[in-house]
């Protein structure tokens, strides 16, 4: 059973060369590394080189911007029977594959899994991950799926259509981010099983945390792209409600104790979510078939 990861990548050298390392030492063999290039030049052809021999790369340039577009040229070229979509800062952690496809293979029925993201020290990355295993639906996709965790069928895939281009780094929109949570959300619209497997861990180190002038930035930017999504997929009002305060309330909790970093970081959030949603009312659909 073959596994095609395909990975965009722009501007980054020293986290490819982290994940390519980590694959290098997982011991399941059937594996292909699609990588889609956006960057320039040639910087990557002196990282990969070691590892041609070793793994099964397919090194794509392209001059598309956007990681959507990227994971969409990727799409068109895998051969894998499972389908992982793994950021270029990533890392797999010992055996991941070995334990993918060993549940692939006991449950048959179920037509993708996501794992969760861990640190250096296998605690919590980013993205709040829930504790407990269970099915992934519509109100919990955020807390059981991102990109660097979902492991997908092939059939599903090619059912799914690609990913938005209109949303994602590199754009060129407002969306910056929730690209995986909308190609998600669409797979479960089309009925299909996919199961969350917090053991599976797969790593990625939190940019937030450190609560400085870029993770406020990218607070309002990544909240954007979720009130966007609530709009997009018709969540229900308690559910908008819930994630616009939750937010606004961490806010108000972290001024009242004098952690001012994080007190702009939650609000950057809040505005983010109702700015996106907001805006989102006024557009009509999706650049892909829902």
């Amino acid at each position: 059973m073959k596994i095609s990861l395909i990975l965009a990548t722009i501007d980054r050298t020293t986290e490819l060369s982290r994940f390519l390392e980590q694959l290098d030492r997982q011991s399941y063999p059937d594996i292909e590394l699609i990588i889609v290039d956006q960057n320039r030049d040639d910087r990557l052809v002196d990282i990969l080189e070691p590892y041609q021999a070793v793994l099964d790369i397919r090194h794509i340039k392209t001059d598309k911007p956007g990681v959507s577009r990227a994971r969409n040229i990727g799409i068109r070229s895998l051969n894998g029977e499972i389908v992982a979509f793994p950021d270029d800062d990533c890392w797999y952690t010992e055996e991941l594959l070995d334990k993918v496809i060993n549940i692939f293979r006991k449950q048959t029925d179920w037509d993708g899994i996501s794992g969760s993201l861990c640190d250096d020290e296998g605690g919590l990355g980013p993205g709040n991950f829930a504790f407990t295993p269970g099915y992934i639906n519509k109100f919990n996709v955020w807390r059981r799926a991102n990109t660097n965790t979902i492991f997908l069928r092939r059939g599903v895939i090619e059912g799914a259509g690609g990913f938005d281009e209109l949303l994602g780094p590199g754009a060129g929109t407002r969306w910056t981010a929730s690209e995986d949570i909308d190609y998600v959300l669409r797979i479960l619209e089309k009925k299909h099983c996919l199961y969350y497997c917090p053991d599976l861990k797969i790593g990625h180190l939190d940019p937030a945390r450190n609560y400085d002038s870029a993770a406020v930035n990218r607070g309002f930017s990544y909240g954007c792209a979720m009130g966007r999504m609530m709009d997009l997929h018709n969540y229900p009002v308690w559910f908008v409600a819930y994630y616009l305060l939750r937010p606004l309330g961490g806010s108000l909790l972290a001024l009242a104790t004098g952690r001012i970093g994080k007190t702009r970081y939650y609000w950057s959030v809040f505005r983010g979510r109702l700015y996106g949603w907001i805006t989102s009312k006024r557009l009509k659909g999706s650049s892909c078939e829902n």
